[in-house]
């Protein structure tokens, strides 16, 4: 094999940081095979390429680099110190493919793959324990990876990435995202057991225009329903507390803070009455969303099935 020496790398200072990996990436495997067999031509043939193409590839290899990596003797190599330390290297990133190659597999795998699947805090306590309980009776083994957060983080991590759907509210409306409607659920304006309107069963919200309101924080799809009905019944609401949780909400209604615009609890709390309102009409769409475009795995397309054959049944009653 002739072997041209080059002192220098054949990538310019400038590239040689953008272009290193390109140049390294898919020589990596031709590398670690002769350096295992020490013979070019039986490494050859294990990849199944022309020994003159393997032996092109790794003086060109050397060039790049400006290092020696091979001692040459015919179609025998054996390793230099630097050959050496390049192969350990390579050796621990073809294993970190691999390992990467064996994960998406697996996760993709139809019966025992991955679904990242994102959901509200409200939807935390039934509704999704029930779906998830549902959904694997008839698939068993599929892993989920749950995200808990407010609707916005959660849209964000979808087009990260980091979520395959996402359950939220409102239903998002934009044009990278697709989203569907499954279920509404009304809400109730929720005030302490000792108010002045704990007696009534309904109410008109413009009556609470005086009282202090506690809510979610800027950015959860329910901060922003309430705004909007507040705005709709003619008032802005003077806001006591900002918070992350509803349940911690009602507790504050239950001790006098406010009163607050919530979904109805999972279980019965002491302290709090919880009013129909009927103008106007509160309630708050519940639906799925994922990126438009992108292809599901096996898993996740099941999941997505089951859940849109949801629609208008994804409550608990």
């Amino acid at each position: 094999m002739v072997h041209e020496r080059s002192s220098q790398p054949r990538l310019s200072p400038s590239s040689y940081e953008d272009d290193i990996r390109a140049v390294l990436a898919p020589r990596l495997a031709h590398f670690e095979a002769v350096a295992r067999h020490e013979h070019v031509t039986r490494a050859a043939q294990e990849l199944g390429v022309p020994q003159s193409t393997l032996s092109r590839a790794m003086v060109r290899l050397e060039q790049d680099l400006g290092v020696a990596l091979f001692a040459r003797k015919g179609r025998t190599v054996s390793l230099t110190p630097a050959g050496r330390t390049f192969l350990g290297s390579a050796e621990r990133a073809l294993a970190e493919v691999e390992k990467a190659a064996d994960s998406v597999r697996a996760d993709a795998d139809p019966a025992t793959g991955k679904v990242a699947f994102g959901f509200l805090h409200t939807m935390g306590s039934e509704t999704v324990p029930a779906l998830l309980r549902a959904f694997r009776a008839d698939h068993p083994r599929v892993r989920f990876q749950l995200v808990q957060n407010y609707g916005e983080a959660m849209i964000e991590r979808l087009r990260a990435g980091g979520l395959d759907l996402c359950l939220t509210s409102p239903v998002p409306d934009a044009p990278d995202l697709v989203a569907r409607r499954l279920d509404e659920q009304r809400l109730r304006l929720v005030v302490p057991e000792d108010h002045r309107l704990a007696t009534r069963r309904r109410i008109r919200l413009a009556e609470a225009a005086d009282e202090k309101f506690v809510t979610l924080e800027p950015g959860y799809g329910l901060r922003r329903i309430t705004d909007d009905l507040c705005a709709e019944a003619g008032f802005t609401p003077r806001v006591a507390f900002e918070g992350e949780e509803a349940e911690t909400l009602r507790g504050l209604v239950a001790a006098g803070l406010g009163v607050a615009l919530l979904p109805p609890p999972a279980v019965a709390r002491p302290g709090v009455v919880e009013l129909t309102v009927t103008a106007p009409r509160a309630a708050r769409e519940i639906g799925v969303a994922w990126l438009d475009g992108h292809p599901d795995t096996p898993p996740v397309a099941a999941f997505k099935r089951f859940l849109l054959s949801r629609r208008g049944h994804l409550l608990p009653d």
